[in-house]
């Protein structure tokens, strides 16, 4: 089992949030975060951890972007909402629910709005919440920083997608190691 903080894949639960086409250059360090988010993704699929997606007002941001939705398996399902956080969005509470997990991984942007509104209403739920630090971003890297300070200063754990995936294997002897190491290399 491990320590309570430490992530495990039987509990966890990823959470992409509005990683949209209308934000496309237009966060800090974009390409980083894609990328990572991207990695998250690969990783959730090869250890069996469920995915969430969200896209905020699709008709005026787009949808989620090509690099990170060409990873989804077929069939993924988004919600659409206009709340900042997810969790104001019924049908999301209700997809969250279903997967009686209690580790939520986000991802995605931007970190000072919905990012942090939905970490904030998790958190408030009783979810215990994981931020990847280097898979959020925001318009500009203020946001960014103090998104993420309120975030983790609130009750979230820091983290990074490299630990994540490291915490979803816990060890090289796992069958999935030789991918997971793949991925994060």
């Amino acid at each position: 089992m491990g320590h309570p903080r430490l992530l495990d894949r039987a509990a966890s639960a990823l959470l992409i949030i509005d990683v949209q086409e209308a934000y496309r250059n237009q966060t800090f360090e974009h390409d980083r975060m894609v990328g990572r988010v991207r990695c998250l993704l690969e990783a959730a699929k090869v250890v069996g951890v469920p995915i969430l997606v969200t896209e905020q007002y699709p008709k005026g941001l787009g949808h989620t972007q090509r690099e990170v939705a060409e990873g989804f398996a077929h069939g993924q399902e988004i919600t659409e909402k206009l709340s900042m956080s997810c969790c104001a969005q019924p049908l999301f509470r209700e997809r969250l629910s279903a997967l009686r997990r209690s580790q939520i991984v986000v991802c995605g942007i931007e970190a000072h709005a919905c990012v942090n509104q939905t970490a904030h209403e998790l958190l408030d739920l009783g979810y215990q919440v994981h931020v990847a630090f280097d898979a959020i971003s925001a318009r500009s890297e203020v946001d960014y920083r103090i998104g993420w300070e309120k975030i983790i200063g609130s009750g979230a754990i820091p983290a990074t997608v490299e630990m994540i995936c490291l915490e979803w294997v816990r060890t090289a002897e796992a069958p999935e190691f030789e991918a997971i190491h793949g991925l994060i290399k």
